[in-house]
């Protein structure tokens, strides 16, 4: 088989164009999770912090002082942008949790499994006749 064919095999089956698809929302489910955690969530957090802005919490590695990450940027200072990675972490359990309620509601939503009731086959021809003997053969014991 061709390395041609065994593309187009690859990509026509169901689960990469799932996964296609997935990418895509994922993608677009980021901003929206961005955008509630920058213009809403945050300044909701800042108040209670105090107004801190985590963004421009850093340390700089040549000891000066710099008003924002950005003019330490500029200088060419090196910084330990830590703010950022709080930022991060506040990102990852945004996406967590609401990523836990998109499945706890999905799976609301499936329908419950139909329990299907095996019923065993039918006796076959063989076994009926011999059930026929044998029920013939206990009726004249008695």
């Amino acid at each position: 088989m061709g390395f041609v064919s065994e593309f187009k095999e690859f990509i026509s089956k169901g689960n990469v164009l799932d996964l296609a698809v997935g990418v895509i929302i994922g993608a677009a489910f980021g901003k929206i999770v961005t955008s509630l955690t920058d213009d809403i969530l945050m300044p909701i957090l800042s108040i209670f912090t105090g107004g801190i802005d985590f963004q421009n919490m850093f340390v700089t590695l040549d000891g000066k002082s710099y008003a924002t990450l950005e003019d330490a940027k500029k200088a060419g200072s090196a910084a330990i942008a830590y703010g950022n990675f709080i930022n991060a972490i506040i990102y990852f359990l945004i996406i967590a949790f609401v990523i836990f309620w998109v499945v706890k509601v999905a799976n609301r939503m499936k329908k419950a499994p139909v329990e299907v009731v095996a019923v065993p086959p039918p006796p076959t021809t063989d076994q009926q006749l011999l059930m026929e003997i044998r029920d013939s053969l206990r009726a004249n014991r008695g």
